[in-house]
């Protein structure tokens, strides 16, 4: 059996339920391991010249672990200027809720503007996942 990676979009979540959810030290990734042990890594793969960072939490990750997601949403946008230094940047909200609360992961990123400010989710496991994930 193979292993890689593949993106999915924050519905995906959707039904869902997690055991634990992990922010790095960094706060550049955060995994999400579900009930049946995969694994899903919330990230941005760093270039040169940009930083995209996990920027804040609002509300308490626990109410994620133990119930399914019934809530998953994707936001982003560039107003909100984060500094008198930012060239380019985009904030990307992911709101994610079950029936014990909610919670919004706000990302920032911030370039030159010629580098990707975007987050991605990415299931880590076998061709099984990446198969499932591509068809539903």
């Amino acid at each position: 059996m193979s292993w890689r990676e593949i993106d999915v979009p924050a519905d995906y979540f959707k039904g869902r339920t997690f055991v634990a959810i992990e922010v790095n030290d960094d706060k550049d990734a955060i995994v999400f391991t579900e009930d049946s042990g995969t694994q899903y890594r919330m990230y941005h793969d760093r270039d040169c010249c940009e930083t995209v960072d996990l920027y804040d939490v609002a509300g308490d990750l626990s109410d994620l672990i133990g119930t399914p997601i019934v809530e998953a949403e994707e936001v982003s946008n560039s107003d909100d200027k984060p500094s008198d230094y930012a060239e380019s940047w985009t904030w990307t909200f992911y709101k994610f809720g079950t029936i014990k609360g909610h919670v919004t992961l706000r990302w920032l990123g911030e370039s030159n503007g010629y580098y990707s400010e975007s987050v991605v989710i990415s299931i880590i496991g076998s061709d099984r996942y990446a198969t499932e994930a591509s068809h539903g």
